[in-house]
Formats: C-alpha cells, structure tokens, sequence
C-alpha cells in the first residue's frame, strides 16, 4: 500500500485565499484515497478467488433411527444401499408376501390379465378358516386375472391370493395347484438372490416357515416395479370391480381402499402393507419425486402409527443421501 500524500511545498501566505494550492492539496489526497481503494478492491478480489476455489463442505445428512426392527433402503435406480438395520435377519412378512404372489403371476408367458377365473367353495372355506383378510370375492362369480390382482394388492384380499395361486399352480386339486404355486414363489426367489426368504404360502399367513427379510422383500419389489401392471396396481387407490355371477349378470362390487395410506405422500408410489399378531406392522414402499428413486421396507414395526413415521423418516433420508 502507498504512503501518505505528498504535499506541494509550501508557498508564502499572501493572506488572499489560494485556489491552486487547495486544489493541488484536494488532488493529493484523492489520489491517495483512489490507490488506497483500489488496493482494497484487489485484496478482495483475491479473498473471493480463494473462496471460489475452496468448496464449502457438504452438510452431513444425520440417519434416521426407526422403531421397527428391521429396515433397509435403496437406490432404485442404481440398486446402493442407503440404509440398513438388521436388513438380513429373517422375519414374519405377513401380507407383503404377495408382492412375491404378483410377482409369480406377472411372470407367466403368454399371460391374460382378461382371463375369467371362477371363485371355488374351497376359498371361502379358507377365508372363514383362518378369520384371513378378503376382497369379499363370491363364490361362484367369475372375476379376471387383472381385478384378482387389484383385490390382492389393494384390499389384500387373501381369496384373490389363493385364487391367483389355485389358477397358476399345476396339479389335479386345489391343494396340489395351491402347493406348486409356492414352489413357483420360492423358485423365483431363488432366482432374485432372495437368500433369505422362505414361503410356505401364497398370503403371508406362516404354516412355521414363511419368512423373509427387508433387504430381500425390497429385492423383489424392485423387480416388480419395473413391471407396468404391477406398478399401476399398486400405486392405485380405489378400484371398483365389475364382476359376473353365476347366472350372467353384472356384479359391481364394493369399492376396494388401497391399504396403503401412504400413496401419494412426497412421490409414493406403493408398494404392500402387512400386519399380524406376530409379524406387527409391515410395509415395503416405492417413491419417486423429482427424479430421485427410492425403494425399501420395514418389518416389525410396534404400530401402524410408528411404521408410517418410519417410512416417512427413511423415504425423507433416501432423497436426501440421492442429492
């Protein structure tokens, strides 16, 4: 930086006011105040290049904690891993088993979503059994492949399940076909890397060995989101199905509510609640928003409430850790 200004030598006072050294004087000092100036401007021109070079760093996104005693959350687009607790330890699924049940379905060749399927005495007889949940599907009604997966997915109706299950089975009776579907399940399980997974039934409800875990339950839901009836199924709130009966006519049946009260919420597309005694309060869900995607699922959460709060937490931190 310069020195102070310096002044013209001083010239005798003549006692008259002396314009040209005033002017000279007024000269000086601006002409100090303009270098010390932009002496400033440049050493701050040098703080805002150093600034520019020197990122400031991310702020850290703080994981969540959750009550249930399981989780896992993935990049559905890139398959990493976004969060884990007990992601590989083998519990009850209950009715997120039928996303496996679709999954099955979906992948047959040649497949009719428009083909009748008549509702059997033998799936009554298995909804009154087990007190399970229904789509209050009638004996005797003839209902199609595509609504039997709207009652399923949506209502989780257990006699939509056992009547997919009945219907893609092989076998002489309904016991036979009901128990080749599950081998079908546990193939396909297989073949998605489900290592930890076991079904014994078509619904979530255990015969002692339907288990699985949320990093394999999120495995196969990602897989079946990249299905398009799949996808449109479960990320449906309300569906009527239309119905024909025994003797020809139209049945418009109740409204199915989509179980899944999270639909819509900050991008959620799906995917399958579950809920039992044992198994608690389960979920696996899908969301989308703003380009980022993210997968996952919950098992053994205390109550519907704190499930919800889970998902949201994990859904919020998956966004997040993708930005």
């Amino acid at each position: 930086m310069c020195g102070p200004p310096v002044f013209p030598p001083t010239r005798p006072h003549t006692g008259a006011f002396d314009v040209i050294g005033v002017f000279q004087l007024i000269t000086a000092i601006k002409g100090f105040r303009v270098r010390r100036a932009a002496a400033v401007a440049v050493t701050t021109g040098a703080m805002l290049v150093t600034g520019a070079l020197t990122a400031a760093p991310a702020q850290a996104v703080t994981t969540p904690t959750i009550t249930a005693k399981g989780g896992f959350l993935m990049n559905s687009a890139t398959g990493t891993t976004l969060f884990n607790k007990a992601a590989d330890t083998k519990r009850l699924t209950a009715s997120t088993t039928k996303i496996m049940t679709a999954k099955v379905v979906l992948s047959q060749s040649n497949l009719n979503l428009d083909a009748k399927v008549t509702i059997k005495k033998e799936v009554s007889n298995y909804i009154v059994s087990k007190g399970a949940s229904s789509a209050n599907l009638i004996v005797g009604d003839k209902v199609t492949v595509r609504q039997l997966l709207y009652g399923m997915m949506l209502k989780s109706g257990c006699d939509a399940a056992m009547s997919l299950a009945d219907k893609f089975g092989t076998g002489t009776t309904v016991n036979a076909r009901v128990k080749s579907f599950i081998g079908k399940m546990n193939t396909m399980a297989k073949s998605l890397g489900m290592t930890n997974t076991h079904f014994d039934s078509f619904d979530g409800i255990s015969n002692g060995s339907n288990y699985s875990t949320p990093r394999d339950l999120t495995k196969v839901a990602r897989s079946a989101m990249k299905n398009s009836t799949f996808k449109t199924v479960v990320k449906t709130k309300y569906y009527t199905a239309k119905t024909i009966t025994s003797s020809g006519s139209t049945r418009t049946m109740a409204t199915w509510k989509n179980t899944n009260l999270l639909l819509g919420w900050n991008g959620t597309l799906g995917v399958k609640t579950g809920s039992g005694t044992e198994a608690k309060y389960c979920l696996v869900f899908a969301a989308t928003l703003n380009g980022e995607s993210v997968i996952g699922a919950v098992l053994t959460a205390p109550d519907e409430a704190s499930r919800t709060t889970d998902v949201k937490k994990l859904i919020n931190y998956g966004y997040a850790k993708i930005s």
